[in-house]
């Protein structure tokens, strides 16, 4: 029997290769998420809001559902080749994700609990991540009007009744009396308390969701400490705008998502390591907000 060479396929070493380019205007993602504002205040306004329990025993409405939906199908829209990460969309395995080069970092209602409160203190968050950084942050706030965005390298900015002014992080001394804070003064877990134990006669504001790090932003508080979980389409679009403010959030060690502590947040933070994004577990850190400190 003769020996029979085999044939080259002839598609073998055949490919295609391409780089997308695009541009992302922000003024869209403000408008997408200003229309997402006005879906979530119809539900707000009317007698029912739809709520029901997760699997996690945290509510959601027929806001967050709505509001969902105005924000993927516009982002779908805008840059239909960048996948969309959102708190009420099936999550892919880090697998796959683990390969975006962008993607989209979405909570479209933050803050549901105060939401069912009637409080008016819930956002609609936009992030743009490349690799494991956000670079594009947009937090609008349905009551109200109020939109807060950022782009990296172009700073930070609040858009009131149409007026778009520049923001700035407040510069503070961390051993200075009187350093605002954001969070209760009645109501703090043990590792909380040691922080603030570090100041001297802190004073506190209070605010709900990702409210709390625009005060940071804004310059009316000083220091946000977080030591307890979120996930990370709570903080993405904040914290974009807190950096592009002057500020910083810096990881304060992992934590579980029953917020028991994993890391003692005093080595962590002192790496001043920001915080990643599109991570295989999107349980945030830990983590403190703080505005421009002299001397860091």
């Amino acid at each position: 029997m003769g020996i029979v060479a085999s044939t080259p396929s002839p598609t073998e070493g055949v490919s295609v290769e391409f780089d997308v380019h695009t541009r992302i205007p922000v003024e869209g993602v403000i408008a997408l998420a200003e229309k997402a504002g006005q879906a979530i205040m119809r539900i707000y306004e009317s007698e029912d809001f739809g709520t029901r329990l997760k699997s996690d025993d945290s509510p959601l409405t027929q806001a967050d559902t709505d509001a969902n939906a105005v924000i993927c199908r516009g982002l779908g829209e805008l840059a239909p080749h960048v996948p969309i990460i959102s708190e009420e969309n099936k999550l892919l395995p880090h697998s796959i994700r683990e390969g975006y080069q962008y993607c989209w970092m979405v909570d479209p209602l933050d803050g549901t609990k105060e939401f069912v409160k009637r409080n008016g203190q819930f956002t609609v968050n936009i992030a743009l991540i490349q690799g494991n950084e956000p670079v594009m942050g947009v937090l609008h706030v349905p009551v109200g009007g109020d939109t807060y965005f950022a782009v990296k390298g172009r700073g930070a900015f609040v858009r009131r009744k149409g007026v778009t002014t520049p923001i700035s992080a407040a510069e503070f001394n961390p051993t200075d009396s009187g350093v605002v804070m954001v969070g209760s003064a009645s109501h703090m877990s043990d590792a909380t308390k040691e922080f603030v134990g570090l100041f001297k006669e802190p004073e506190f504001k209070q605010l709900g969701s990702s409210l709390k790090l625009m005060l940071v932003a804004e310059g009316t508080a000083h220091v946000y400490p977080r030591l307890a979980p979120t996930m990370e389409w709570d903080t993405a679009a904040a914290d974009i705008i807190v950096r592009e403010a002057g500020g910083v959030v810096l990881h304060a060690g992992r934590c579980s998502g029953r917020g028991e502590l994993l890391e003692d947040w005093k080595d962590a933070i002192l790496k001043e390591q920001p915080l990643r994004y599109n991570k295989e577990d999107l349980l945030n850190p830990c983590f403190v907000v703080f505005g421009k400190r002299r001397g860091a």
